[in-house]
């Protein structure tokens, strides 16, 4: 069982994702600071000063905070176009690792239907 889990363990993909993992973890703490102290803040000076956060409606009894739930909207889409430009920048940079194409298959050789004929021509010249 320890073989089985060594090899799963510390195969090169398992490895590479748990890289990307942690890169992909710190880069979005990066972007995540980038929108919540610079590009929100320039948002709601467009707005008029209003800070997203703040928006709410009550419902009855309810007090219904849509705005958080608009800014965390906001900020899925400016992390995720942000992520979509550093990956098609590292893609054109070619960063990224193409993929092998396949060697072709060799010649398998005559199949044992030749062979048998060859055999029998063969034998028959004998």
């Amino acid at each position: 069982m320890w073989k089985d889990f060594k090899a799963f363990a510390f195969k090169g993909n398992l490895i590479d994702l748990a890289v990307a993992v942690v890169i992909g973890a710190a880069f979005g703490r990066i972007i995540t600071a980038l929108v919540d102290n610079i590009i929100m803040p320039l948002i709601g000076m467009l707005l008029g000063g209003t800070d997203l956060t703040s928006l709410a409606v009550s419902v009855g009894r309810a007090n219904l905070t849509y705005g958080f739930f608009l800014q965390e909207c906001l900020n899925f889409l400016i992390i995720a176009f942000a992520i979509f430009l550093a990956i098609r920048m590292l893609a054109k940079a070619g960063l990224f690792a193409k993929k092998e194409e396949p060697a072709p298959a060799p010649d398998p050789g005559p199949t044992e239907a030749e062979l048998l004929t060859e055999i029998r021509d063969l034998l028959k010249e004998k």
